[in-house]
C-alpha cells in the first residue's frame, strides 16, 4: 500500500508474474499462428494475428472475470487477486493489437478516416445477419482503455473508492459488448462449431461461478436476527465463536461489520477496505492491524484508521461484552473515530 503517487515498482514478484504472463501469451501466440498456418495454409500473416491476439484477449478476459468468484469461493486462491491489474493491463494490450492489425487490414486503405470508416463502412444495424459488429469491439476497446488507464492507485486515490469500483465495473459491459462482437462478426462467417461451443462454455463459467459465489454469500447479508437490548445493542454471536486474531462478519442496519478478537479484547468496525471494497473481515490481525485480504491495506481494529503516514479510514462501531456475549451498536461512528476494545 502506498500513501503517495509512485511510478510501478516492478518487485521481484511482480516481475515473476509479469515475465511468467508474457512468456505465456507468447507460447499462446506462437502456437496459434504455427497451428493456423497448418489448418489454413491459405491464410495471411496478419489474419491469424488478428485471430491471435483476439482470441487471446478474450481468453484472458475470462480468466480475469473467474478470478474474484474464484476468491470468493476458495480463499486460498486469494494471492491472484494482488496483481489482477496487470493481468488486465496485460490484456487491453492483447485487445488493442488485435483492434490495430484489424483496422489497418480492412479500413486503413480506403479514403476515410480508418476510425471513421469503423462507423460508417456498415449501417445495416436492421439485419442481425449482417449487424455492424466492428462498432461493439471499438466501444469494448475504448472501455478497456478507460480501465487500464486508471488501473493505477494515483487515480483509485484521487476517484474515491467508491467511484473507481463503479468505474471498474464496466468491464461486464465491456465483456457483453465483446461476446456481442464475436457473435456477430466471426461465428457468422466461421463454419466450424468449436468456436461456439467454446465461447459458450466461457460464458457458463463466468456467470456459474459469480451465482455460485453470490450464493455461498447471500446468508452475510441477511439481516441480524439477534435480539436488541434495551439500548440499541445487538448480540451477535458468543466471544468463543471468533477466532484469535480474526472476525466474525454480521449484518447490521443493512452494512457488513466484521467483528475482531484480538490480545484479550473486541472491536468491531466495517467490512469494507477503502482501498477497493475488499472484505477486511476475512483478512487477519498481522502486527496489530486489520489487514485487508486483497491487497494488504492495514487499518488499526480500535478506530479503523490506518497507521501514519496512510490515511485510510474507515468507520467503527461500539462494542460491548455480556456474559461472554458480543454486542454491537449497529450505528456506525465516523470513519477513524476511536472505540474503547471490549475487553473480556
Amino acid at each position: 500500500m502506498s500513501h503517495v503517487y509512485t511510478s510501478v515498482g516492478w518487485n521481484r514478484q511482480k516481475k515473476i508474474y509479469d515475465s511468467t504472463l508474457a512468456v505465456g501469451i507468447a507460447v499462446y501466440l506462437g502456437l496459434f499462428v504455427g497451428i493456423g498456418s497448418v489448418v489454413h495454409p491459405n491464410a495471411t500473416i496478419e489474419t491469424l494475428l488478428i485471430r491471435g491476439f483476439g482470441t487471446c484477449a478474450l481468453l484472458m478476459l475470462h480468466i480475469i472475470l473467474s478470478i474474484g468468484p474464484l476468491c470468493r469461493l476458495v480463499p486460498r486462491l486469494l494471492p491472484l487477486l494482488y496483481n489482477r491489474r496487470h493481468f488486465g493491463v496485460m490484456m487491453f494490450l492483447m485487445a488493442l493489437a488485435h483492434g490495430a492489425f484489424s483496422l489497418i487490414q480492412f479500413h486503413a486503405l480506403g479514403e476515410l478516416n480508418p476510425l471513421v470508416s469503423v462507423l460508417v463502412s456498415n449501417c445495416r444495424y436492421d439485419s442481425l445477419r449482417n449487424f455492424p459488429f466492428q462498432p461493439l469491439g471499438l466501444v469494448a476497446l475504448l472501455i478497456l482503455f478507460l480501465m487500464a488507464a486508471t488501473s493505477h492507485d494515483f487515480w483509485l486515490a484521487n476517484l474515491t473508492a467508491p467511484i473507481w469500483k463503479r468505474l471498474h465495473m464496466l468491464v461486464y459491459v465491456a465483456y457483453g459488448l465483446i461476446v456481442a462482437h464475436v457473435v456477430l462478426g466471426v461465428l457468422q462467417s466461421e463454419t466450424n462449431p468449436l468456436l461456439a461451443v467454446t465461447l459458450g462454455v466461457g460464458m457458463v463459467v463466468v456467470l456459474g461461478l459469480h451465482l455460485l459465489a453470490a450464493w455461498r454469500e447471500r446468508a452475510l447479508d441477511a439481516p441480524s436476527d439477534a435480539t436488541s437490548s434495551a439500548d440499541g445493542f445487538v448480540d451477535v454471536c458468543a466471544v468463543e465463536e471468533i477466532k484469535l486474531n480474526c472476525a466474525k462478519i454480521v449484518t447490521l442496519g443493512g452494512e457488513r461489520v466484521a467483528v475482531f478478537k484480538y490480545d484479550g479484547k473486541v472491536s468491531a468496525l466495517s467490512n469494507v477496505c477503502q482501498h477497493q471494497n475488499g472484505p477486511l473481515g476475512e483478512g487477519r490481525i498481522i502486527d496489530g492491524c486489520v489487514t485487508c485480504p486483497w491487497h494488504g491495506y492495514q487499518y488499526l481494529p480500535d478506530s479503523g484508521a490506518s497507521p501514519p503516514p496512510f490515511a485510510e479510514k474507515v468507520p467503527t462501531f461500539n462494542v460491548k461484552i455480556v456474559n461472554g456475549r458480543v454486542l454491537v451498536d449497529p450505528k456506525p461512528n465516523a470513519p477513524g473515530t476511536r472505540v474503547e476494545p471490549a475487553k473480556f
